[in-house]
């Protein structure tokens, strides 16, 4: 395959693709950042928590 057919296909196939709006990609970008953060506050409350529980038993 040339190059320039791969470029010429390439630019067929980006029409064809749905991109989302700005308010779309400003929630999703929201609600990544909220999923992250409740992820690491889950996992540091369950870390402490295990740290506390080994520090009781040894």
């Amino acid at each position: 395959m040339k190059i320039t057919e791969y470029i010429r296909e390439t630019r067929a196939e980006m029409t064809h693709v749905n991109w989302p709006t700005r308010a779309e990609t400003t929630r999703f970008t929201i609600l990544v950042i909220t999923v992250s953060l409740a992820t690491a506050i889950l996992l540091g409350i369950a870390d402490f928590v295990f740290s506390r529980l080994l520090t009781l038993l040894f």
